[in-house]
């Protein structure tokens, strides 16, 4: 018998477990569907090409065929191993802005604006370059400035410049709006993943247990609360019981999934799959918001990048022993060195477009071999261009009721006109900044989109072609108090008890970033609550789950 039991290690959960379990007399159990976080392409940082193709260390979704997108099923890579998605993302750390969390209090959700927010997001990291009113030392998530970045991107940052962006060396400042090099959840010149900072230091203590390998397959409840989680390893099913909460952590696909296949969610979902229904709540699975993004890419003329090619095999060897022994050069990148956050029309009060600039060629995530070929081979430049505040609206739902099937991933992308006009207005803002004299002496042909493309309507057809998700999704167990609502604003499910979600799933708007660090602050925030509250006597558990017990 545990007294909390957190399913999913990812960003969230590793937090969890570390502030719940801070309290000796507290057991604790995490509950972890893949493997341990030991394979060594995930601390060395451009080991990303590896994590993108991995079967193992990556849960490897795809989503529906997208109307909006000429019916291509899109991919939609998220980690499997504790750290979750933080052992294998580019390591970015951004908040959002300011106004995003506003946004949320003034939906009334109460103690989730940015005043609320800010110190919780201070005390979480070490923020290398030191403390400040908008940075905190001595936290766990260590946040630094990149090693080794690669000439393009001050060249980029050049451009940007004489294009009328402004310079911004810290995006969670004062202000958001700017270009710069992003800051980075890095240490010493490795992966620095929301495992390594809050789950490696606790690991031996004696209230915490940690079940890798472990499916979870049901949310066990008594009546309208939640009592254990079922959960399957190496093909055998098991039980894990909760005296207090069940607290789910397994992200916008999962946490929602898991309700479901516990006949917590709308009754038209639950009776299509043959659920019986324990909870209606139609918002489970509803709300789904993510980023899309598109990528402009140039051939570059000097072999600078870091693509490999005859002209720099000899520095491609100095460059392997520069990071086995030093932990410096190119091996240390995150890939996406530089960016920022840009106003498509300069009437909008906040940014609503994210550049990520990463000195190499990609395609197609570099989820494959070909891919990688095509990532690495020869040199060249891209750049990402975010739609950072989309209006479409997706869902999560099933296949079926088995737990081991994919959950059903379906964004609608692009189907409010408006997501579609802002990716043009991006591409031409990106492509902008690339025509500016300072990569004159690097520019090759443009890959993609390709000269041919240029009015409204050809971009159009460019970005149904190759959009695709720069790792975003949120909002599918929201926070607040409409009917759509699955949490209120302490995280606890609606209408049953010991049951919360923790994970980016309860966000009701997308922020306008990365989504890594407001993870991370969700987490810290629900730990605060959870140990606030107060706490209920024991209640006899049914003699099916204490048969059943498996520590």
């Amino acid at each position: 018998m545990y007294d909390y039991i957190i399913v999913g290690a990812g960003s969230a959960g590793c937090v969890l477990a570390n502030r719940l379990s801070a309290d000796p007399a507290v057991k604790v159990c995490l509950l972890e569907a893949g493997p341990r976080d030991s394979s060594p392409f995930i601390r060395m940082p451009i080991g990303i090409l590896f994590l993108m193709m991995s079967k193992t260390l990556n849960w490897r979704y795809h989503t529906e065929p997208q109307a909006q997108l000429n019916g291509r099923k899109l991919f939609w890579p998220r980690g499997k191993t504790l750290g979750g998605s933080s052992s294998s993302n580019a390591m970015i750390y951004t908040r959002g802005h300011r106004s995003d969390y506003d946004h949320w209090a003034a939906l009334g959700n109460q103690g989730w604006s940015y005043a609320d927010l800010l110190p919780i997001f201070k005390r979480s990291q070490h923020h290398e370059p030191g403390a400040d009113a908008y940075h905190g030392s001595g936290g766990p998530l260590n946040v630094c400035a990149q090693r080794s970045p690669n000439p393009l991107t001050q060249v980029f940052l050049d451009a940007g410049r004489t294009a009328g962006y402004a310079a911004n060396a810290d995006f969670n400042g004062a202000s958001q709006e700017g270009l710069g090099r992003y800051h980075l959840t890095q240490k010493n010149g490795e992966r620095w993943s929301v495992a390594r900072a809050y789950l490696h230091p606790v690991l031996q203590r004696a209230n915490l247990t940690v079940i890798t390998g472990a499916h979870a397959s049901k949310i066990l409840m008594d009546g309208k609360r939640a009592r254990g989680v079922a959960y399957l390893k190496n093909g055998t099913q098991h039980e894990a019981l909760a005296s207090r909460e069940v607290i789910l952590s397994g992200g916008a696909i999962n946490s929602p999934q898991l309700l479901l296949l516990s006949g917590i969610g709308p009754r038209d979902e639950l009776a299509r799959h043959g659920i019986p229904l324990v909870h209606e709540l139609p918002g489970v699975g509803q709300n789904l918001q993510d980023h899309l993004d598109v990528l402009l890419v140039q051939k570059c003329t000097q072999p600078v990048s870091l693509g490999v090619s005859w002209r720099n095999l000899l520095a491609q060897a100095a460059h392997t022993l520069n990071y086995l022994f030093l932990r410096r050069g190119p091996f240390t990148t995150n890939s996406a060195e530089g960016g920022g956050f840009v106003k498509s029309r300069p009437e909008l009060a906040v940014p609503d477009l994210q550049f990520h600039f990463t000195p190499a060629t990609l395609d197609g995530h570099g989820r494959t071999l070909a891919h990688a070929r095509a990532t690495m081979l020869g040199h060249g430049y891209a750049l990402h261009v975010c739609d950072l505040r989309p209006k479409s609206r997706g869902r999560i739902g099933l296949h079926s009721a088995d737990p081991m099937a994919h959950a059903l991933i379906e964004p609608n992308y692009l189907s409010h006109p408006d997501d579609m006009e802002n990716m043009v207005r991006g591409v031409k803002a990106a492509r902008a900044i690339l025509a500016q004299p300072a990569f004159d002496a690097y520019r090759g042909a443009e890959l993609q989109p390709g000269a041919p493309v240029q009015s409204d309507e050809q971009i159009r057809d460019f970005v149904r072609r190759k959009a695709e998700t720069i790792y975003h999704p949120v909002g599918t167990c929201k926070m607040g108090h409409d009917p759509l609502a699955v949490v209120d604003d302490t995280l606890a499910v609606r209408g049953l008890q010991g049951l919360r979600v923790a994970d980016a799933s309860i966000m009701p708007t997308l922020i306008g970033g990365n989504t890594n660090a407001p993870t991370v602050a969700i987490a810290e925030k629900a730990a605060d609550m959870i140990l606030a509250a107060p706490a209920e006597p024991a209640r006899p558990t049914t003699d099916t789950l204490e048969k059943h017990l498996v520590d």
